[in-house]
């Protein structure tokens, strides 16, 4: 199966729940960011950028978990910055799954062996390690030397003690293909649990601090659509943990409507508004950003910020949701979780 059948069973019963009560906008992934603060300086991140003045502030645990007891999603999606370098994140986590939801742990990987004593293994706990291509790109995307080891040395580390193990990759301009494909390659011998993929496209954290950069490594929507054609064949060969309908929506196959309020921010600032890529402003509480947000006036051809944006988090809920649903839909996505 694709997914642990904990969490296909969870969330189907969730959805199932959601309809019947007749609810329009309801929490999928909760993005919850204990802190901002890393110790890499990627050149594609914009949180170490736009949190520049509270790099330091951290979440509380207690913070923590009131909020994913008020947003309800069955997915936390533990991001930042990094971490794992959370003073209490063995802790937190160990408290979400004990209030059955699943944890995806985003990490940039080089603390995992450190810090793996902190966590037990769990068919709701996936460590999500970043990987943008082997070793020397991966070094360059990152911004420093031996990166690639060490989160390759976590993951053979998570996998020998039982954890669930994928890894997310941003495709760049610049990203050959080819080598992704050899990436996949490599991770699968070492037993990963399957693969995250999204386009790299500029928004405003990283382009007014960063615009000449952003030039250069982020994608138009165009450039996107070409990009994942050209890989269509050369990856379906892969445990994709990405739909086959999110996939041809980057193909540019079909079109998908953002469902942003599927994945709320949940930061050291507050509730982010109205996505996890643009920012407005901060809400107090997760009902004011659901009910304050006007939802239809983002996306593409609405809202100018959003003309190249396809991040999975944004429009991978439409996949699920049966956003834009045709003939068929329902049991590719069976038949691509069964396989």
């Amino acid at each position: 199966m694709r997914f642990p059948l904990t969490l296909t069973r969870t969330m189907g019963t969730y959805l199932l729940k959601q309809r019947l009560r007749g609810k329009q906008h309801f929490p999928l992934v909760l993005m919850l960011e204990p802190l901002h603060a890393c110790n890499l300086t990627c050149t594609g991140c914009g949180r170490i950028r736009e949190y520049a003045t509270t790099i330091k502030d951290k979440l509380t645990v207690e913070e923590c978990l009131a909020s994913v007891e008020e947003c309800g999603a069955p997915i936390v999606s533990i991001c930042g910055g990094e971490p794992l370098i959370y003073p209490w994140i063995g802790e937190l986590t160990a408290e979400i799954i004990a209030r059955k939801r699943h944890v995806y742990l985003c990490t940039n990987g080089m603390f995992i062996e450190q810090k793996l004593s902190e966590f037990k293994a769990s068919p709701r706990l996936f460590f999500n390690v970043h990987l943008d291509g082997m070793e020397e790109s991966h070094d360059l995307a990152v911004e420093r030397k031996g990166v690639f080891d060490q989160a390759v040395a976590g993951i053979k580390a998570a996998k020998a003690e039982g954890h669930l193990v994928c890894t997310n990759t941003t495709i760049y301009k610049e990203t050959n293909m080819h080598e992704i494909a050899v990436l996949f390659e490599y991770l699968t011998e070492l037993g990963v649990d399957g693969f995250m993929l999204s386009p790299a496209y500029g928004y405003s954290a990283v382009q007014e601090t960063n615009p000449t950069g952003a030039e250069e490594i982020f994608m138009t929507r165009d450039d996107i659509t070409s990009k994942f054609r050209e890989a269509k064949d050369l990856l379906a060969r892969f445990k994709l943990n990405t739909s086959p309908i999110y996939l041809e929506f980057l193909r540019g196959e079909r079109d998908l409507r953002c469902a942003a309020w599927a994945n709320p921010t949940r930061n050291v600032m507050g509730w982010k508004g109205p996505c996890y890529l643009i920012t407005d402003r901060h809400y107090e509480t997760h009902r004011e950003l659901v009910e304050l947000t006007d939802w239809d006036a983002l996306g593409q051809g609405n809202d100018p910020r959003c003309e190249h944006c396809m991040v999975h988090c944004g429009f991978e809920p439409a996949a699920v949701l049966g956003v834009n649903k045709r003939l068929g839909d329902s049991l590719k996505m069976a038949l691509w979780q069964l396989s």
